[in-house]
């Protein structure tokens, strides 16, 4: 089922269950994506967090209740899921820019958000390198950390930067990259049991991200501290785009390849990591690249 199904099949879900407590988790079970996965790719198609959406369609509802009918504001706080009249007037504020009880009057100008549908997007006004690539396993050596999926809901931070930047000031990559003996950077994620569920041992939607190389150690770079992993035989989609800095195009490259190329591609997204590399070309101009496994509809 291809990735625009599955998006409007959550969007669905969102709707019938407006008036529960969701979690992104919840949202994700209506489709065959990871929590990450599904987090991540709504987070770069609707361009916003999950969280985010899901509150300005409560505000929304609540606005048009408050039109239509004569339900109390602690009634409708206590439905949309507020622990409080307070707490829902500030969050009905925000959004609208009136207090519930100047809702109620006509003529009053609300913000009302529709439910998304997603569609394929036209585009094509900047032109996209991408080209298909089988590559064979290979066993990459590197520093292994697991975050929860709501990292997608914070719409502010980059979500993995932090983590990028703390190695780098403690002195760990420099030593990764001794280690191994090259520094053709990359960064997979999602890949303890093929990609399509992630998993830790103790939390189970927590996703594991990995800042790597790619070596032939065996194994034995575990016993120096650092983390080994086998990336599978895949076909892969691969997204390139020239930068001034590693990383930089990294965030729009994942988002035009999900919400521009991959619903019009004729190909899905399969189980497996994505990849994140980091390289430079002939001549030292740098380049960053997104890997995503796929497989044909």
């Amino acid at each position: 089922m291809d990735v625009l199904t599955q998006l409007n099949r959550a969007m669905d879900y969102v709707e019938a269950h407006i008036c529960d407590d969701m979690a992104l988790a919840d949202v994700s079970s209506a489709t065959v994506y990871s929590t990450y996965h599904f987090g991540r790719m709504f987070y770069y198609i609707a361009d916003m967090p999950l969280s985010e959406y899901i509150r300005r369609r409560k505000l929304s509802l609540a606005a048009m209740d408050l039109q239509c009918g004569d339900a109390k504001v602690i009634d409708l706080a206590v439905k949309y899921g507020y622990d409080s009249a307070d707490s829902f007037t500030r969050a009905f504020v925000r959004q609208h820019g009136v207090t519930p009880s100047v809702a109620r009057k006509t003529g009053v100008m609300l913000k009302i958000f529709p439910p998304l549908t997603f569609q394929i997007k036209i585009g094509g006004v900047h032109e996209m390198n991408w080209r298909i690539e089988q590559k064979e396993a290979f066993e990459v050596c590197g520093i292994e950390r697991y975050f929860k999926p709501s990292v997608w809901e914070d719409g502010d931070v980059p979500p993995l930067s932090p983590f990028w930047d703390e190695i780098r000031e403690n002195g760990s990559l420099e030593k990764l990259i001794k280690h191994v003996g090259r520094n053709d950077l990359m960064a997979i994620c999602c890949h303890d049991d093929g990609g399509n569920r992630c998993r830790d041992e103790n939390n189970a939607d927590d996703f594991p991200y990995m800042i790597c190389l790619p070596c032939e150690c065996g194994g034995e770079c575990s016993s120096d501290g650092f983390t080994t992993a086998t990336v599978p035989k895949s076909t892969w989609a691969v997204f390139r785009e020239s930068t001034v800095g590693y990383g930089l195009e990294i965030p729009r490259l994942f988002q035009r390849a999900l919400s521009e190329w991959l619903p019009s591609s004729g190909y899905d997204r399969a189980p497996g990591p994505d990849m994140e590399i980091y390289g430079s070309e002939v001549g030292g101009k740098l380049f960053d690249e997104v890997w995503i496994p796929v497989v044909k509809r």
